[in-house]
């Protein structure tokens, strides 16, 4: 903590330019990047480091912006992180995984898992072309905690521990906050609270939650309008089974897989949601289940039973996850509620959130972390290009808050349709295209250098088009009522002959190419 702290105060006032709620990776590399362009700079954590969060993987799209970020900011340091290679070469000290691509197995209730030699109940997308060259799964207590280090060295005041309480504003930001407990070195007891004042012009939400809006600022948050209806159940485990071993211990051929799946984004798809696997170099693997919360609602089950009941149910998952041990951290299964949220505004005068705390769809793309590090190159450039001109500041805010509710009702409606076709999984396989496809013009966006735009081009009108076209073909098939629990196979087809025309203007990967047989080998260029 900077010296300029008086631990022994009851009261310390503190001034900056830009005040950050929240220490997660997303607040932390915010502070870091608006520091290096000269702004005094102020993180309030309410918690503290390290701390668990579930686990997460990157994709091509955030690491690509990790290097920019990396560049344009003078952080060096940060450009390992974007390949898995590089980062163990850099940091093997910070835990994390490969991340070959997306996978995706699907399962039927009461039957053990099986597929054939045309993959017809698997899918595998590869997003690069080797170990060394791939994304990572994050393991975030560790990735969070490194942020925050590097956030104290740059001389940035970090305050954790602290919760805003109250916060006006006339011109600048009057913030009331609660600092709990002693700090290091402290002479105040332990157990002690000391009131705080932070004087800031402007204030960044950071903290991945609509709660904290709504304490300041009444800005209500709210599930409303979302197509998908999904909620996790999850944890950390140690030394879980692999896979790839229980596919060849049961003859099923992995020689044609594109990699390892265990060495990727792996999800177990069922009738009523999905389970994702994102393995860690050292013994643990974080392992959900998110499950569509109108057809497979909690109840009055526990966590515990829940899990179990879901286990009996599928007689491969079950024989993979029955006995495998909590790690230590965090210890219990969790349970959330409804994971879609969005806030009714996401910037102010004086004040803007970043895109997790805006709003949240899902973890079914794995869209979070590149979401997030969409929106703070955004608000870098318009926060160091108009901090002086508070007009044309405004004006650029709201611009991006457009961008960021945009790009939510995108994903969610590239997410729902994944959830409606998981009883079907030939036509989950086709609708899952309509992503790859949207990720793939994001990709070359960025390759070719170009500025502003957004995420998964969701400002473009003709990648809207492919998916509205393909969601009104997808209705009476899925959705529709009343609609069978299962199309014929002949729908089937020309559901995916459709999808097929819709996404070739964006195709340059040979998605579907019925030669592949769900096998894609790589699917953006060389990054």
């Amino acid at each position: 903590m900077p010296d300029n702290f008086d631990h022994a105060s009851a009261r310390a006032d503190h001034r900056c330019d830009i005040l950050i709620a929240g220490a997660g990776f997303a607040g932390a590399l915010t502070a870091l990047i608006l520091n290096s362009r000269g702004f005094s700079v102020c993180v309030v954590e309410k918690g503290r480091h390290p701390r668990f969060a579930i686990g997460e993987s990157s994709t091509p799209v955030a690491d690509l912006l990790l290097r920019e970020l990396s560049t344009r900011y003078d952080l060096p340091w940060l450009y390992p992180f974007s390949r898995y290679g590089s980062w163990q070469e850099a940091h093997p000290e910070i835990v994390c995984g490969i991340k070959r691509g997306f996978s995706y197995f699907k399962h039927y209730p009461g039957k053990e898992f099986s597929t054939d030699a045309a993959h017809s109940q698997e899918l595998l997308v590869a997003a690069s072309t080797s170990d060394r060259l791939s994304d990572t799964n994050w393991l975030r207590a560790d990735f969070d905690a490194f942020l925050v280090e590097r956030v104290k060295e740059a001389g940035i005041l970090y305050l954790d521990a602290t919760d805003i309480v109250a916060a006006e504003r006339d011109g600048d930001w009057t913030v009331h906050a609660i600092h709990n407990g002693a700090a290091p070195n402290s002479i105040t007891p332990p157990g002690t609270t000391s009131s705080l004042i932070i004087t800031a012009h402007f204030f960044i939400d950071a903290t991945g939650g609509g709660a904290l809006l709504e304490k300041l600022l009444s800005v209500s948050s709210s599930s409303e309008g979302f197509e998908t209806n999904s909620y996790g159940l999850f944890s950390h485990f140690d030394d879980l089974p692999r896979w790839t071993n229980w596919l060849e211990q049961r003859g099923i051929a992995t020689n044609d897989f594109p990699y390892d799946p265990d060495h990727s984004a792996l999800h177990q798809v069922l009738d009523e949601g999905w389970i994702w696997v994102l393995r860690f170099n050292d013994r643990r693997t974080s392992v959900g289940f998110a499950l569509d919360g109108r057809k497979a609602p909690p109840g009055d089950a526990s966590p515990q039973q829940q899990w179990a009941q879901l286990l009996a149910k599928y007689p491969t998952i079950g024989e993979l996850l029955d006995g495998a041990k909590l790690s230590s951290v965090p210890g219990k299964l969790i349970r959330s509620g409804r994971l879609q949220r969005k806030v009714g505004r996401c910037c102010g005068p004086g004040w803007v959130a970043l895109p997790h705390t805006a709003g949240f769809v899902d973890p079914l793309f794995s869209s979070g972390i590149a979401h997030s590090i969409t929106g703070i190159k955004k608000l870098a450039g318009i926060l160091q290009d108009h901090w002086n001109n508070p007009n044309v500041l405004q004006e650029d805010l709201r611009e991006y808050e457009r961008a960021v509710f945009t790009e939510l009702r995108l994903i969610d409606k590239l997410v729902a349709g994944c959830y409606l076709t998981m009883p079907c999984f030939g036509l989950f396989q086709a609708w899952s295209m309509l992503y790859f496809a949207a990720t793939i013009t994001g990709e070359q966006r960025l390759i070719r250098g170009e500025t502003g735009g957004y995420f998964l081009g969701a400002d473009n009108p003709a990648i809207w088009q492919m998916v509205e076209e393909c969601w009104a073909a997808l209705m009476p098939l899925c959705g529709g009522k009343p609609s069978p629990a299962q199309p014929s196979p002949a729908a089937v087809r020309h559901f995916t002959d459709l999808v097929r025309e819709k996404i070739a203007p964006f195709n340059i990967a040979g998605l579907m190419d019925p030669e592949a047989r769900n096998m894609y080998r790589h699917t953006v260029a060389v990054l």
